[in-house]
């Protein structure tokens, strides 16, 4: 049976739905959206038509927070970052983690406008593009930022080929002699 809630749209972008909290696209601020509640998942409506569906979370007081829903309403008050109750949630990988913590050590007065910058750009963009960027940018030790990057993914580059591993078969036929000398042990 589905449950419907009728609930508002907060001021950051977020609905609290049975003590968890679901970010929403920002263009809902303000807003009344319907929520449908199913078993494995919950389905956001605005003017009979679904805009969002989420997994559903299990448990009390967590969240999910996507970057995505979020980030032209952060890119407007970069300095709100810092702060940011679920800032944790807006790093979807680890070189954006990575990337974050080397900008707050090179330009710690730019970081944060910065790495929103990079956000910006993996929604814009493409997230898998930015992350392999940001992978590249780490792994020569270039300086990380979002003119960088964006010339990255203009230039269309290439990451390195992965080092291929190559693993021998393993010869069964020595398990079979390990297990037939211990029957033979074990049958003296």
């Amino acid at each position: 049976m589905t449950q419907k809630l009728k609930l508002r749209v907060s001021a950051g972008s977020t609905i609290r739905v049975l003590h968890n909290t679901y970010s929403v696209p920002s263009r809902l601020i303000g807003e009344t959206v319907e929520v449908r509640l199913e078993i494995e998942h919950l389905e956001v409506w605005y003017a009979q038509r679904c805009v969002e569906r989420l997994p559903r979370i299990r448990g009390h007081h967590q969240h999910r927070i996507q970057y995505r829903h979020v980030i032209d309403w952060l890119i407007r008050k970069p300095g709100a970052f810092p702060q940011y109750r679920y800032r944790e949630d807006l790093f979807p990988t680890s070189r954006f983690r990575a990337a974050y913590d080397a900008l707050r050590q090179s330009r710690p007065g730019e970081a944060d406008r910065e790495y929103l910058g990079l956000l910006l750009l993996a929604a814009r963009e493409t997230e898998q593009g930015v992350d392999h960027a940001l992978q590249w940018l780490l792994a020569e030790e270039r300086p990380i930022s979002r003119a960088a990057v964006q010339t990255l993914l203009q230039s269309a580059f290439e990451l390195p080929q992965r080092t291929e591993v190559r693993i021998a078969p393993v010869a069964l036929a020595a398990y079979d002699t390990l297990l037939s000398g211990a029957h033979g042990e074990a049958a003296r």
